[in-house]
């Protein structure tokens, strides 16, 4: 039986663990949990909010998925969706969904990212 996600693991091309600290700490608000010594060898970083944890590992040929994505749950998701902005990064509404606010965004290598909040 299933019980819960641990973590999801989103990919990234070599060299970007700077850039992904920056907007996962800096623009998402997230801290970054160190990634175990044989673990860390191979690269990538891993970033945790509450219960939610995001690994980033290295991928050499990478590609962003076009639709493929978490759906990260948020708590107050206008000024969210405004700290974003003011950071710099892309803010996409999307009304699609019944019940629910949200926007998509992508992070600094194109990983594509959704917030939302019930209603």
């Amino acid at each position: 039986m299933i019980t819960a996600v641990d973590h999801v693991l989103l990919a990234a091309p070599p060299g970007m663990e700077d850039r992904l600290r920056a907007y996962y700490v800096g623009v998402l608000g997230m801290a970054e949990i160190q990634k175990p010594p044989a673990l860390a060898v191979r690269g990538g970083c891993w970033f945790a909010s509450g219960e939610v944890l995001l690994h980033l590992g290295v991928e050499a040929d990478f590609r962003p998925p076009r639709k493929a994505h978490p759906g990260l749950r948020v708590r107050g998701i206008d000024a969210f969706a405004a700290r974003l902005a003011g950071r710099g990064a892309v803010v996409i509404w999307d009304d699609g969904l019944p019940g629910y606010r949200r926007f998509y965004s992508e992070d600094p290598v194109g990983n594509r990212l959704e917030f939302l909040e019930p209603v």
